[in-house]
């Protein structure tokens, strides 16, 4: 087979001569492009004074002298350059032999602590480097640390299963609650509907949570029929009537419940009782923990 094979090439270049070569006089290299490496965008968190976020560029092609990448950066949301974000510079110079650089934003973090949150989107312009079709444009999402006014109601659903309780002085705890249904009733108000408090058989029940002042979120319950034989609490004098929860009332404090959207946990104030008899004095207190 060897043979076979050499005598085939043999013949190529008795026959074709320098035929058998591959050539393409029609080469040709493209031309050079600014890039931001494959990414699109990213959410740059402004936590603190000195945080920062670079963005890598580049350009397609190494060359022997150097090349100036120009950076136009626009927000269709006002974040406006000196106020809300500084650069490093809208000019990168990409030094010969090389291919990548980057670009540094920094947030102004007085601006992002109060819950706003803005776009930015990154471009590059002539003269300079021209823009890659494919990836000559980069978003990046600005937002500061967690806000206690940045309620996500639908973040809210789910099992909670480090709750704990205490009526009065008795601890029970932990067993799992849950969020079942949420609904929106302003933009600074909601209700979520809260099943298994209790833990012994009680129907889901409905708060309201209010988070006008973020400083001051207020977790609160209208009287309700809570479901469950109040006689397993009460005495059997009460068995086959269900329990009863009420808001604490102004005698007790008015105390109320309160909530974290960054943390993730709820807690839920009230008293208990008999439906259409009374009601206990002690405060009963839930904490929902995921």
């Amino acid at each position: 087979m060897k043979n076979i094979a050499y005598s085939l090439v043999l013949a190529c270049v008795v026959f074709f001569g320098t035929g058998c070569e591959k050539t393409n006089d029609n080469l040709s290299i493209p031309p050079e492009q600014a890039t931001f490496l494959g990414a699109t965008g990213d959410t740059y968190f402004v936590t603190t004074p000195n945080s920062s976020k670079k963005i890598a560029v580049g350009v397609t092609t190494a060359s022997a002298t150097d090349r100036t990448l120009n950076i136009t950066v626009t927000s269709p949301t006002g974040a406006v350059q000196g106020t809300h974000y500084t650069l490093t510079s809208s000019t990168v110079t990409i030094p010969a032999g090389k291919v990548v650089d980057s670009i540094e934003v920094r947030g102004v973090l007085a601006q992002y602590q109060t819950g706003r949150k803005d776009t930015l989107i990154f471009t590059f312009t002539e003269p300079g480097v021209p823009a890659s079709q494919f990836n000559g444009s980069y978003k990046l999402l600005l937002r500061g640390p967690c806000f206690e006014g940045d309620v996500d109601l639908n973040a809210m659903i789910g099992n909670y299963n480090n709750t704990n309780e205490t009526w009065g002085t008795s601890p029970y705890g932990p067993y799992q609650t849950r969020i079942t249904a949420v609904n929106s009733t302003s933009a600074t108000t909601g209700t979520i509907t809260v099943a298994n408090i209790f833990d012994s058989g009680w129907n889901p029940l409905v708060f309201t949570l209010d988070w006008t002042d973020p400083a001051n979120r207020r977790v609160t319950l209208a009287a309700q029929v809570a479901g469950g034989n109040s006689g397993d609490s009460f005495g059997a004098t009460y068995n086959g009537i269900p329990y009863a929860v009420r808001p604490v009332p102004a005698s007790a404090g008015s105390l109320v419940g309160t909530f974290s959207a960054c943390n993730g946990t709820i807690t839920l104030r009230m008293q208990i009782g008999v439906s259409g008899v009374g009601f206990s004095g002690d405060i009963y207190t839930v904490n929902m923990a995921r």
